[in-house]
Parts: C-alpha cells; structure tokens; sequence
C-alpha cells in the first residue's frame, strides 16, 4: 500500500530502488521522470494460482512532469512458483512488460496483451487527472526526425515487403508526401521453434512526417523463420498486426 503523503520524488526512489532491473529503463526517462511535479498509481491486473504457487500483479504509475508531458512506469510484482520472495520490475511501456510476463511464466505473448490491455479506462486516463490539477496539456510525444529522401526510403521499405497482407497503394500514396522520418528498433531477439533451430526476429517503426503535417508509420518485421532459414522482410501498418506476425512465425517448423 502506497503512503499517500508521500512525494513523488519519494516515490519513484522507492521504485527505482527495489526493483530487480532498473539499471535497464533509459536515462533521459528516469532523467525526465526527475521533473516530475505529482504521480498516480494503480493496480492493473493481477494473477493469483495458490496451487501452482504462483502470484503476480502489474501496477500503472503515471507521473505529470514539469514540462506538462506525462509519462508511465510500468511495474510487475511477483513471486515464482514455491518461493515466497516478493520481486519487482519496473518497463518503459506496457509492450516490454508484456514480453517479460510471457517470458517469466511461460505464457503465450498475445494473451499476455489481450490480459494487459486496458479495460473501460483509456491508457491516458491516469495522465489527464493529473494533467487537470494544473492548468497544461499533455503535449504529443516527441520525436526526432531526419529531412532526408523520405518518400523514397517509404518505397523501399514497402518494395522490400513479402507478406500478401502489406499495406497497400492507399498508404503508398499518402507516403509520397513524406519529407521527413525516424526508424526505431522496438524489438530485437532471437527464439527457439519446436524442432530446435534458433530464429531471429527484429521489429523497427518507421515513422514519417507528411506535408500536411500528419505522421504515418510503418512497422518492418525481419526474421529468419521461414522453413529454409532464409531472411523475410514483412511490413505491416500497425505495431499489434506486426507483433500478431512475430508470434506466428515463431510456429514455423
């Protein structure tokens, strides 16, 4: 049970402090985190198996920071199977905390998220009853981007594409308008399938700026699933049907 007088500099030491991997959340997060003027937190689902021993719990903390911005830490607690030692992790997003359960317990990942989606409330809920105990929007999140060959790098991504299921000539148009993006690796690792062959699987977003002002991404699945162990490129215009194609892969025997 959290204190409720305590101060949100308190709070995420006390945080920051007991959990097993801290020393993996990035520093301009933890740095941003340090600005930050008043904090919530909440229990978001929790897993009780008395016969298996197994027990576990994921708590949202959303913090409002000096800038206006607001952002989360996601924070798993639990014990192992006959072990009484209470643990805890902190993630950046609920994706990685949704890897590490499935991982951890030996779950399939896409229950884990259907389990770890958000029920009624939406995801900014927290944020914005922060937000209204002072009088700044959240602003959008930041991004970095390179004026570069834009559209033309959107070609090549989408020519490179195998999957029957790409986006199609409606996205390929508007990606023509593209003067300006950022590719980012939001996963990289490798599994095991069932006849003991090793397979890697690397998810990248690349997210473009169009002129009129709208951003798009595209999300590029690389692996080496496939029944000879060739290398696959497959894009997808959604993060959720790219990670649903990462699982589905990892099946291929």
């Amino acid at each position: 049970m959290s204190d409720p007088y305590e101060t949100t500099e308190a709070h995420l030491d006390r945080l920051l402090g007991r959990a097993l991997n801290s020393f993996d959340l990035p520093d301009a997060l933890v740095g941003r985190l340090r600005t930050a003027l008043a904090h919530s937190s909440s229990l978001h689902t929790t897993h009780h198996s008395p016969s298996a021993g197994l027990w576990r719990e994921t708590h949202r903390h959303t913090y409002l920071l000096a800038d206006g911005g607001a952002e989360s830490l996601w924070e798993l607690v639990y014990r192992r199977r006959d072990d009484r030692v209470v643990r805890y992790e902190l993630f950046a997003g609920r994706s990685e905390l949704c890897l590490a359960v499935a991982r951890m317990f030996g779950e399939v990942p896409s229950q884990v998220a259907r389990d770890l989606a958000p029920q009624g409330a939406e995801p900014q809920d927290d944020a914005a009853a922060l937000s209204a105990l002072f009088a700044e929007p959240a602003p959008a999140p930041h991004r970095e981007y390179a004026v570069e060959q834009s559209a033309d790098h959107a070609r090549r991504v989408l020519r490179r594409a195998e999957n029957a299921d790409r986006p199609g000539e409606r996205v390929a148009l508007r990606l023509r308008s593209a003067y300006a993006h950022q590719i980012t690796q939001a996963f990289g690792g490798r599994q095991w399938l069932s006849d003991g062959r090793g397979v890697g699987f690397t998810l990248y977003e690349h997210a473009f700026v169009l002129v009129d002002g709208s951003e798009v991404s595209l999300w590029e699945v690389e692996h080496t699933a496939t029944p000879d162990g060739r290398h696959m490129c497959e894009v997808y215009e959604s993060e959720a049907a790219a990670r649903e194609a990462m699982e589905l892969r990892s099946r291929v025997r």
